[in-house]
């Protein structure tokens, strides 16, 4: 006797449930999940390129390191001086090489602690910017205190990062402002003021 569609089929494999479970992408913008979990988002790629801006020609930054791209340092490997120039494929490689670093350094700074990728992002973005060194237990006790009590308000008060070369730059006032709004609100929009000239330019 056939068996009727529907039928259950006795001897059949049973579903792995907790293999699928295990397979399950957890929404990490609803839930906090551990950091190895997490790579940057695109609108924090976005951001980013915003706040460093992509430029193709080898410069000095406002510390004196030589610099092109989306922000990125120039490294003895990279074979590249003052004045030289890059392509734009080039500066995406760059930042993407960045980008793993700063995710690397980020995943190493909270360790177990889950977070949202909105928090992770932010993070990011002050690894990119200050260096992986800049928030070890030694240069950043706060942060780090933070971090391994939890106290996700308490990390977002220490991702202000205002000086460069010894003197406090507007710019990265505003990035901080900006950093801490996406950990706190997920708000990843420019706070800088935006004025029309008398042109009818927009201006910042």
């Amino acid at each position: 006797m056939a068996a009727s569609p529907g039928a259950v089929q006795y001897g059949a494999a049973a579903p792995d449930f907790s293999t699928q479970i295990a397979q399950m992408k957890v929404d990490a913008t609803q839930t906090r999940v551990h950091a190895s979990d997490l790579t940057s988002s695109e609108t924090m790629k976005e951001a980013l390129a915003e706040e460093e801006g992509v430029r193709l020609t080898v410069y000095r930054d406002v510390a004196g390191y030589s610099t092109v791209g989306v922000g990125h340092l120039v490294l003895p490997e990279d074979n590249l001086r003052v004045g030289d120039t890059i392509t734009y494929e080039q500066a995406l490689e760059f930042l993407e090489q960045d980008l793993k670093k700063a995710e690397a350094g980020v995943q190493r700074l909270v360790g177990d602690l889950p977070i949202y990728q909105h928090e992770f992002d932010a993070l990011v973005d002050l690894v990119y910017n200050v260096g992986e060194g800049n928030v070890s237990e030694r240069e950043s006790p706060k942060l780090n205190a933070a971090i391994a009590s939890a106290d996700y308000e308490g990390i977002a008060e220490e991702l202000h990062y205002h000086h460069a070369a010894g003197a406090k730059a507007n710019g990265l006032v505003y990035r901080s402002e900006r950093r801490q709004a996406i950990f706190m609100e997920a708000a990843y929009d420019d706070p800088r003021p935006v004025e029309i000239a008398v042109a009818g330019n927009l201006s910042t």
